[in-house]
């Protein structure tokens, strides 16, 4: 049941994630475009696929949109690509989480998106890793081919 309630919050850390990038401008353009999750954890437990298939990402300049089955939610983000890892800051403007701010980590490869998120906005994950008893989300992105 902890799916359920945490699917809005998924949806807007999905799309704020693709909207980052290596050198902030060049890494925006790399991260334009429509992601899909490959595999994603919260909490330690392995998110089931049928939920992975429900998701999309899409991001263009610093806005993103997610869809999760029939919930959008969209948004902007923050990237500072000179911290180690690279953070970004997720701001909900549309949707489920309007109003909030989530706090994450990011790399970034051409066609190859990992963020880790903690979803109660409260500090920013140092690893990408998640654990029993938190709220952090871990999500690995691969872009849509056309």
């Amino acid at each position: 049941m902890r799916y359920k309630f945490i699917l809005p919050v998924t949806l807007s850390l999905i799309l704020a994630s693709v909207v980052c990038c290596r050198d902030d401008k060049d890494d925006a353009k790399t991260m334009d475009g429509t992601w899909v999750p490959a595999s994603a954890e919260l909490a330690g437990d392995k998110w089931p696929d049928e939920f992975l298939k429900k998701m999309k990402l899409v991001t263009k300049g610093d806005k993103y949109t997610v869809t999760f089955g029939q919930v959008t939610d969209q948004g902007t983000v923050k990237l500072d690509p000179g911290k180690k890892p690279k953070s970004m800051d997720i701001i909900g403007t549309e949707g489920p989480n309007k109003g909030k701010t989530f706090l994450a980590i990011y790399e970034l490869t051409k066609d190859e998106l990992k963020v880790c998120y903690n979803l109660d906005g409260k500090e920013r994950p140092t690893a990408f890793a998640t654990k029993s008893g938190t709220q952090l989300f871990l999500v690995t992105y691969k872009r849509e081919k056309s």
